[in-house]
């Protein structure tokens, strides 16, 4: 048998008042409930911790030292049982994003969310679409921010925002030839995210029935090493318009006309249907939402700025 924290309240408040009448009545417990947890603490430590002396109990010197543990231990806990009982802006939060999400918007609303709330900290995970997926499931991570699409009838869904995949080279030249259809650029040289990205998986299905087999030359985990390869080399790819926004205002990249190509897909939060909302839980998705929404409504007219100059 081990200590447990009723034991050691009791022993504490009879520690305090010396007489078990008086803690059984404040504790709403009976005085030889009372006595028996008294009796049980002493069989579990294996000596006695109080003297019987003119009907009260008075600490020996195996209960002064044990007083000299317990008392800080116990205060500490009642402490953080207080804090957390009666404070909504402490604790930890366990965030899963997908890869242009983490790179390109999380950032910023985490530092900003921590300003607001100090008291709470951030765990950020990344992943492609399917491991955040596969995170929520597990129950390793509370909320997930993802694209594309996600399965599952325990995963609950929300849209939170739109965004529209571009098809993008170096190459100034294909850029700048006569539009064309996607099955017409398909022999051309592809470098795509790997299997299992919300990218991936949103452009393939949007031209799978156009395309019978796209050349996909390779294959990267990463965003930022799709956008290197594009530097370097003679190909295309199907990115994010907020990933790539930079390089194509400062036209180190270039989109390239496609006929009747209009690829968008959602940003969805999502979670498990389990998860217990705390207050703490609801403000982040509050403070999420918002923020992303601004964010991306911000980018949309940005870049519609960026299109009347030209």
């Amino acid at each position: 048998m081990k200590l447990t924290l009723r034991q050691m309240e009791i022993f504490l408040n009879v520690v305090a008042s010396g007489h078990l009448t008086n803690v059984a009545k404040d504790m709403h417990l009976s005085q030889s409930a009372i006595s028996m947890s008294i009796k049980e603490l002493e069989s579990i430590l294996g000596r006695p911790v109080f003297d019987r002396i003119n009907k009260k109990l008075v600490l020996n010197e195996v209960g002064r030292a044990f007083h000299k543990e317990i008392d800080p231990i116990f205060k500490k806990l009642s402490d953080i049982e207080y804090e957390f009982k009666n404070s909504e802006n402490k604790g930890m939060i366990r965030v899963g994003a997908s890869t242009t999400i983490v790179d390109y918007l999380m950032p910023s609303i985490i530092c900003s969310y921590m300003s607001s709330y100090p008291d709470v900290k951030i765990t950020l995970k990344e992943g492609n679409t399917q491991d955040i997926a596969n995170m929520i499931q597990e129950g390793s991570i509370d909320i997930g921010f993802v694209e594309g699409f996600v399965s599952g009838s325990d995963i609950i869904k929300e849209k939170i925002g739109i965004d529209e995949l571009l098809i993008v080279t170096e190459n100034e030249n294909i850029a700048n030839a006569a539009p064309a259809y996607i099955d017409e650029l398909a022999s051309m040289r592809w470098v795509l995210r790997e299997e299992g990205s919300g990218t991936r998986e949103v452009f393939l299905d949007y031209i799978k029935e156009k395309v019978d087999d796209l050349n996909i030359f390779l294959e990267l985990g990463h965003t930022e090493s799709i956008k290197s390869i594009l530097m370097n080399r003679e190909c295309l790819t199907c990115i994010s318009k907020i990933s790539v926004n930079k390089e194509l205002q400062e036209k180190k990249l270039f989109q390239v006309a496609v006929k009747n190509f209009e690829c968008k897909r959602d940003f969805l939060m999502i979670h498990h249907k389990d998860k217990y909302h705390s207050a703490l839980f609801e403000k982040f998705v509050f403070f999420s939402k918002k923020l992303m929404t601004q964010m991306l409504d911000s980018d949309q007219k940005l870049c519609a700025v960026e299109l009347s100059k030209e």
